[in-house]
């Protein structure tokens, strides 16, 4: 090995040892890690300079605002409300389709202030319901989560795999390319839930959980539901028509391939702040810049794992172990490998760590990378076994007062429900 891996092997090496630690921020936790590669001349301030500025980086940035524009004008807050007037009158069923429409809408929005607002609901309706809320909270986290993987934009993951993708010369994806196969996933997950998961929730002791929450390390995740700025708003007509009209604008754009989703996403915002439906200040609030700065620096360590040719052979190792087995084995091994390191890490640092590797593998069979991307792409969102792994499953875990074992009892099984649904969907819709 020469000077470059090394020095990036240890600098990856540290950086996901802090994170497993979780004692630091892990945004900057990334940004020391990018310092040190910048500072060692393992990677090239332009280099850098792209990652700030990469189109994952840009797109979400602008989503952030357009949804915080959405969040401000109270439409959320009163679709959330309407719906807990269904729930009063369809009983439980009420509070699962509840759960489902907060799933269709995590494919458009960021699933945290949807969660926060329904959760309280959620758990009041079914108490006066004289149901267990338990029944219900852990499944409107999961079922959020796997809404946000079913689109490009549903979740930072899948357009930071799509931009490590790009950067190792790629096809991008569309906005709706991944769309089938997350479905399936999610079907099968949904189905899992409501037969079987909620019955095991329902006979969970129903004394609070005896783990604390505590600051986690993935997408700036904290626990705590009032940093986030989803209170409840006033409804504003107007502001609702306008912001709600330049989104569907922005995905219609993007969906059709008249622009990129970055572009579009960030013409969307600008639209929004001229139009002022949104305020500079306000827009600059919704930024998250944990989450941005988080997967900046990710993005650079990834870099550095694929620029220094360390990439390349994890993925020989890899291959010689499985190459026997074919693309299929290589598919089941690489997404069991993704689905367990992301009950361990951030999201974004496992999609920088595993998607050069993904390409790697791909080209080392001779087979299309786009199969390994989506499975990098769904496994690294499957964070159900455990409170900490996922920022949704961290606010029900207060909320519902659950234990973590209750996690692991419904969340395990979770996994390798939607592992084989992945596996059966992912060489349908896309071949090797």
């Amino acid at each position: 090995m020469n000077f470059d891996q090394i020095a990036a092997l240890v600098v990856l090496i540290t950086v996901v040892g802090v994170l497993i630690h979780g004692k630091l921020r892990s945004d900057v936790v990334a940004l020391s890690g990018a310092a040190a590669l910048l500072l060692l001349g393992v990677i090239r301030p332009v280099e850098v300079q792209g990652a700030f500025a990469s189109p994952a980086v840009i797109a979400l940035a602008s989503l952030f605002v357009i949804a915080y524009a959405i969040e401000l004008s109270g439409l959320l807050g009163l679709l959330i409300r309407q719906a807990s007037k269904l729930c009063a009158r369809l009983g439980a069923a009420g509070l699962w389709l509840v759960i489902a429409l907060c799933g269709g809408a995590s494919a458009f929005l960021n699933n945290t202030p949807i969660v926060v607002l329904a959760a309280p609901v959620v758990k009041d309706v079914a108490l006066g319901m004289n149901l267990s809320p338990k029944r219900f909270l852990i499944p409107l986290s999961y079922v959020s989560i796997m809404g946000g993987a079913c689109t490009l934009i549903g979740t930072s993951t899948n357009l930071l795999v799509n931009d490590m993708a790009r950067n190792a010369g790629q096809p991008v994806f569309t906005l709706f390319e991944i769309t089938p196969v997350a479905l399936v996933i999610a079907l099968f997950g949904g189905l899992y839930l409501y037969f079987v998961g909620a019955r095991l929730l329902n006979r969970a002791d129903d004394a609070p959980g005896t783990i604390q929450p505590q600051k986690q390390t993935g997408d700036g995740q904290l626990g705590d539901a009032a940093l986030f700025a989803a209170a409840d708003r006033p409804f504003d007509a107007k502001r609702a028509f306008i912001a709600l009209g330049v989104f569907v604008i922005v995905i219609a754009a993007a969906g059709l391939g008249f622009a990129p989703i970055a572009a579009s996403a960030f013409a969307g915002a600008v639209v929004l702040i001229l139009l002022r439906v949104i305020s500079p200040d306000e827009a600059y609030a919704g930024l998250r810049p944990e989450v941005l700065l988080l997967i900046a620096g990710m993005v650079v360590v990834g870099l550095a794992i694929e620029i220094t040719g360390l990439a390349g052979q994890g993925a020989e190792l890899l291959i010689d172990a499985i190459r026997p087995l074919g693309p299929l084995g290589a598919l089941i091994i690489l997404y069991g490998v993704t689905l367990f390191a992301t009950e361990l890490l951030s999201n974004a640092a496992v999609a920088v760590l595993i998607t050069p590797v993904a390409v790697a593998l791909a080209a080392s069979l001779g087979v299309d990378p786009r199969p390994f991307l989506v499975g990098v792409m769904m496994a690294a969102s499957a964070a159900f076994a455990t409170p900490f792994g996922y920022q949704t499953n961290v606010l029900v875990f207060q909320i519902g007062g659950y234990s973590y074992m209750d996690f692991v009892r419904v969340g395990v099984p979770l996994n390798l429900v939607t592992w084989v649904a992945a596996m059966i969907a992912i060489p349908i819709f896309f071949p090797f």
